[in-house]
């Protein structure tokens, strides 16, 4: 098992008289991590896709809560968003059985989010989990086998089972996009129009690390710009891709609404796409290396409660810059290139105007954008 980066950060909040709540896509291994953390320990389990365990933790009361929990120290309930009106049930246990130490984990951010955000203010340890990092990658396979591998994970991505069955990936990724990709949004999206929703999300894949307009893929897909907007923001919640806003501040003539839009893990886009080509024959190097290494940082950000901001900047007259962050009022810039060896010509209006500096981020120094930045 690749040890996960919010192992121990979740150990610690054991005890502290809070519900733990780890979120994130189907597949990411938070069950698999809940399990790691007890092992040796005894504990509830209570599965949400389980009918009679949805029936019985929907509507509670305290007696009832109290016989089905007994004993036991540690709960561990897993697929919550499944369970109706959770939030309510995990406060009354997280408020009046004090010596329950409550674990919580949630495919999708849906309803689990929208349950839990009022009930379990003040009450809760809410953490992300992603696809595995970088750097958790890393410190599993060691250095060498992580950099011979490098190209197989821009293209299949960074899933746990993905990473583990090596020779399978095709399989598993297909898998994984058939069903985790839609399964929560069209159950909980209320999604009319399921092929819509597929014709958009490959519109999305066809264009990472460009600009996104709403008004052209409206007409792309013959549905109007609020459904746009609303599927793609259920696409968000579901940690299927996220948004890179652009960053404005000074200058007249900069982008100032625009989004870019990428993907948690390239694996899932490129089997989005239907395209598993091998690294030397790809068009898309580009674009996928910035998607790669910006979901990257993002979990960077994610797993080291990092206060930053990304964006990437851009002006009417097309000078751009790939990535910037935004920490206490700092500026950092990052231009990223695959080939070490491509001359970059950095707009000078940015550093001017930001009195930030520019990184160039290629093949050799990636590890440090990685890690500190």
């Amino acid at each position: 098992m690749i040890k996960r980066i919010l192992e121990k950060k979740i150990e610690n909040r054991f005890g502290t008289g809070k519900a733990i709540l780890l979120i994130g896509p189907r597949q990411v291994g938070k069950t698999t991590l809940f399990n790691k953390l007890l092992e040796g320990k005894e504990f509830l389990f209570l599965n949400g896709d389980d009918p009679t365990v949805r029936k019985l933790l929907s509507n509670p009361n305290l007696e009832q809560l109290r016989n089905i929990i007994g004993t036991h120290k540690i709960v561990f309930i897993d697929e919550a968003q499944r369970i109706e009106n959770i939030g309510l049930t995990l406060k009354l246990i997280t408020d009046q059985m004090k010596s329950v130490q409550l674990l919580v984990s949630g495919s999708s951010a849906f309803e689990l989010n929208n349950q839990t955000q009022e009930p379990l203010t003040g009450r809760k340890w809410e953490y992300q989990l992603y696809p595995i990092s970088w750097n958790e990658f890393e410190s599993h396979m060691g250095f060498l086998k992580a950099e011979q591998q490098l190209e197989l994970r821009i293209i299949y991505g960074m899933y746990p089972d993905v990473i583990n069955n090596f020779g399978e990936e095709k399989d598993i990724l297909k898998q994984l996009t058939d069903s985790y990709l839609y399964k929560d949004i069209l159950s909980y999206g209320g999604i009319r129009k399921p092929e819509v929703l597929e014709k958009l999300l490959r519109a999305l894949a066809f264009q990472i690390g460009c600009e996104v307009s709403y008004n052209e893929l409206s007409q792309l897909l013959g549905i109007d710009k609020k459904t746009v907007a609303a599927y793609i923001d259920l696409l968000c919640q579901a940690f299927v891709i996220f948004k890179l806003p652009s960053f404005s501040r000074n200058l007249r003539n900069e982008i100032k609404t625009n989004h870019k839009i990428f993907f948690y893990d390239t694996g899932v886009r490129n089997m989005v796409i239907g395209d598993l080509t091998p690294w030397e024959n790809r068009q898309d190097k580009g674009n996928l290396w910035e998607n790669f290494l910006i979901a990257e940082r993002l979990k960077n950000r994610a797993y080291n409660n990092s206060l930053a901001k990304g964006y990437f900047w851009r002006t009417v007259k097309q000078q751009e810059i790939d990535y910037i962050e935004e920490e206490a009022g700092i500026l950092k810039g990052f231009e990223i290139k695959w080939n070490q060896n491509r001359k970059v010509k950095v707009p000078k209006k940015f550093s001017e105007t930001y009195d930030a500096k520019v990184t160039i981020i290629n093949r050799n120094n990636f590890r440090d954008f990685l890690k500190n930045g």
